[in-house]
């Protein structure tokens, strides 16, 4: 018996500062999805570097107080951003950003290894990648991300920088009141709204 193949699926990212989501469509409609086991379909953007191994969302969000110097949140906040650009922002934080001290982009120490925001943002969306996976019981390699409308081209390839090493392959960075104003569109009857792209 031939296997009918399966349509490739795109997953659509919102990567958020505070928490990220995946969706994909199915039969028209949008549907986030909910990791196994999870109350709800958000990801706190939080990740925590322990000993073995990377943790990220809920149970890294756990380790803010007991290791809050190798809990990473707010990354997005760093993307795209040079030490100079991040001076006021790096006294909030509770883990250490450094200078680059070629005058590149900025990076967060843990422990003796440092990491770009760019890695950092990468494992928040394999993360993501593989909640996707996981529920659609599939391997997926194509996504749309959803960045502010403020961020610079520096933060947009940034953004999509982190898909690649992420193993994604980035059809399209959108702006996020773009992304909203798709999302309304969505279920409407075309005969009474426009899409504007």
């Amino acid at each position: 018996v031939a296997r009918e193949e399966e349509a490739e699926i795109i997953i659509g990212i919102d990567l958020g500062t505070t928490n990220s989501l995946v969706a994909y469509i199915k039969d028209g409609d949008p549907l986030t999805i909910r990791k196994e086991g999870g109350s709800t379909a958000l990801v706190p953007s939080i990740i925590h570097f322990a000993e073995d191994q990377i943790i990220i969302g809920d149970e890294a969000r756990a380790q803010l107080i007991a290791q809050p110097e190798r809990t990473i949140y707010s990354v997005k906040r760093l993307l795209g951003k040079s030490y100079a650009d991040l001076t006021e922002v790096g006294s909030r934080l509770s883990y250490k950003i450094i200078d680059n001290e070629d005058g590149g982009l900025v990076k967060v120490q843990v422990g003796e290894r440092f990491y770009s925001p760019v890695e950092l943002s990468a494992e928040m969306l394999k993360e993501l990648k593989q909640v996707a996976e996981a529920h659609l019981n599939q391997s997926i390699s194509k996504a749309v991300i959803t960045v502010p409308a403020y961020f610079n081209d520096s933060q947009r390839q940034a953004t999509r920088d982190a898909g690649k090493l992420a193993g994604l392959d980035v059809l399209r960075i959108v702006n996020e009141p773009t992304a909203a104003s798709l999302a309304y569109d969505i279920g409407t009857s075309k005969s009474d709204s426009e899409l504007v792209v």
